[in-house]
């Protein structure tokens, strides 16, 4: 008796928590009430679409764009990577769309997504939401290297860029510091990230723990200092001469 009640109840707290979305001119409906408006742009040719989310008091809180840097699935082309960013709760995330009817199955996202509460984005339910119903796919690198004449040394700029025969071929991003390990991101003109690597030591590290989209391998590259290096020029990034080796490493492995 006690499994047949606690199989009812459940079934009707599922009941109770399912809600009917519909889209209407733009609109998103929820159990026949407005919850939030769409504005929607289209791009590549009107094969993709961007959205943007305005609660009812038109503030914008969210913004929706294809997230093109990800590698789709081969076996099925009828989803889309989206990356949404939602404004005032400060978070993003990796979500699928269905490519055929892409509006519709993100006003059908959101509106089940019971993130907004009273016009306004509630904390502890977005995260709920992204934890749930987030992607995480496997990024999909366009190793298209700019052409260049690799004899030309390297130069990291003070803008971050990375620089050869006056030509920028990459850029590199510091991530700061954890566990005493200094972390960087390397990334292509395009804007696409292509290596990650930490190091100790500042710019007499001796091994790089280094991690490639291009083949998805991490691996530990040792590349000691000959001298000990005591004081360096600051220009680009406290740790430039470290840097710079791992970068070169990477330019004649082929990476960058």
């Amino acid at each position: 008796m006690k499994t047949l009640l606690l199989a009812f109840f459940s079934m009707a707290t599922i009941a109770l928590s399912a809600q009917d979305v519909d889209y209407k001119k733009g609109m998103i409906v929820v159990d026949g009430s407005d919850y939030a408006k769409v504005e929607v742009k289209k791009t590549n040719f009107g094969l993709t679409k961007t959205f943007e989310v305005f609660n009812l008091a038109g503030e914008k809180i969210i913004i929706a764009v294809p997230a093109t840097e990800f590698e789709q699935d081969k076996s099925d082309n009828s989803i889309l990577f989206y990356r949404i960013t939602f404004l005032t709760g400060d978070q993003v995330g990796i979500f699928k769309l269905n490519a055929l009817s892409q509006e519709k199955s993100f006003a059908k996202l959101i509106g089940q997504s019971g993130i907004l509460v009273k016009d306004a984005v509630d904390t502890k339910k977005l995260k709920e939401f992204i934890a749930a119903k987030s992607a995480s796919p496997r990024i999909a690198v366009d190793y298209t290297l700019v052409n260049r004449n690799t004899i030309w040394p390297l130069r990291l700029q003070t803008d971050k860029t990375i620089e050869q025969d006056g030509k920028t071929i990459g850029s590199f991003k510091n991530l700061g510091t954890l566990n005493e390990q200094d972390i960087y991101e390397v990334l292509l003109p395009s804007g696409v990230v292509i290596a990650k690597f930490s190091f100790t030591g500042g710019n007499n590290a001796q091994n790089f723990e280094l991690f490639t989209a291009k083949d998805n391998l991490k691996r530990v590259i040792p590349i000691p200092t000959r001298d000990k290096v005591l004081a360096a020029t600051t220009e680009a990034d406290k740790n430039q001469i470290a840097l710079k080796r791992m970068i070169l490493w990477m330019v004649e492995n082929k990476y960058l």
